[in-house]
């Protein structure tokens, strides 16, 4: 008896979860769940694809990196960056997130710390160059988000970086 009564209500509790509510009922005024609010929240989170491939065909590229233990901008990272400032700079409209990154060797607390230094390296460059420092904002995510999986130096060398993403989202 229990058995079936607990399959009746796992029946319906199913059939609850799946149904969906009207376009009207969940856009009006705070109706809903979330009020209308998760809608907005992808919007603002999610950054223009077609907004950051012209970005990066424009530039080349979207990511800059550095030496180990490092977070001075390299030489060869300066042609690409003078890119960068050259298109935010014509392009005030959108907010850029510079994004700093590290390889997967030290503590979770070192690796922030140095991917905020990264990326604030990369918006005093830019900064320095023209562009307005309240278009920029930067985030370190350390170790937390390779672009290479693997410990090698090969993954290494790619992991420790700094990535310009256009409209505020995530490239990593």
């Amino acid at each position: 008896m229990k058995l079936r009564l607990l399959s009746v209500f796992a029946a319906v509790a199913l059939v609850a979860a799946c149904e969906s509510t009207t376009e009207g009922t969940a856009s009006t005024a705070g109706a809903g769940s979330m009020g209308g609010l998760n809608s907005g929240i992808a919007a603002v989170t999610t950054p223009s694809v077609a907004l950051q491939q012209e970005f990066e065909q424009a530039v080349g590229q979207d990511r800059v990196f550095f030496d180990f233990d490092k977070y001075a901008v390299r030489s060869n990272a300066k042609p690409v960056l003078m890119r960068w400032a050259d298109w935010m700079k014509h392009h005030p409209q959108y907010p850029v997130t510079l994004e700093g990154h590290a390889d997967e060797r030290g503590t979770r607390e070192y690796n922030l710390a140095l991917g905020e230094k990264r990326a604030n390296a990369v918006k005093e460059f830019l900064a320095a160059h023209g562009v307005s420092s309240g278009q920029l904002t930067t985030i370190s995510y350390g170790k937390e988000r390779p672009a290479v999986p693997g410990s090698n130096e090969a993954a290494w060398s790619q992991n420790r970086r700094a990535v310009a993403t256009v409209g505020g989202g995530t490239a990593s």
